[in-house]
């Protein structure tokens, strides 16, 4: 079956053994696990999303506004308990059919490290609600190659491994090591 529609989810994995689980609407979702997502704001930060889901973000922000007070106290709890730095952050996407449930298993398309987080809270007709900004980077961003470095496929393996636990092995680089001291003909015109 076709999707529909996509749903794009964050889930933050904090240290202190709670996760938060967020989609860009309004109410809960239920994916097809189950798992019941919180209704968030994203705001202008869907650019950034979509740079990360294609790999060419090393380092997003995040705000998540409008974010309500279950969701919010487990992120103050691990920031409070001084673990906030380190906390998996996952961005996946679910897709929907035309009546916007959930149809197979969603699929994780970047996975970051929180590095910053700022918290602002407010209040909304007579409501809490705390807009979160977090700093998300990823291992690109402390990754340093020398100059002439080339990317090898066991780095490309174990990146992959790492970014997208649940997804096959990236076998991106695998025939680098084939083409280390090939010499390659351009062929003559006449």
């Amino acid at each position: 079956m076709r999707p529909a529609s996509i749903r794009i989810l964050v889930q933050f994995d904090w240290p202190t053994g709670g996760v938060t689980r967020l989609w860009d609407g309004a109410g809960p979702f239920i994916d097809a696990a189950g798992e019941v997502w919180h209704g968030c704001a994203l705001g202008d930060d869907l650019d950034a999303i979509e740079q990360a889901i294609n790999g060419e973000a090393v380092t997003i922000n995040l705000t998540l506004a409008n974010v309500a007070a279950p969701e919010a106290d487990l992120a103050w709890l691990a920031y409070s308990s001084d673990e906030i730095i380190g906390a998996v952050v996952r961005i996946s996407i679910q897709p929907c059919d035309s009546a916007d449930q959930p149809i197979g298993d969603r699929e994780i398309m970047f996975t970051g490290r929180a590095d910053n987080i700022v918290f602002d809270d407010g209040v909304a007709n007579e409501r809490p609600r705390s807009t979160i900004v977090l700093e998300v980077v990823n291992r690109f961003t402390l990754r340093r190659l020398t100059n002439g470095g080339v990317l090898s496929d066991a780095d490309q393996r174990a990146r992959s491994a790492a970014l997208n636990p649940d997804a096959p092995p990236d076998r991106f680089a695998e025939r680098v090591p084939l083409l280390e001291d090939k010499t390659i003909t351009w062929p003559r015109w006449r």
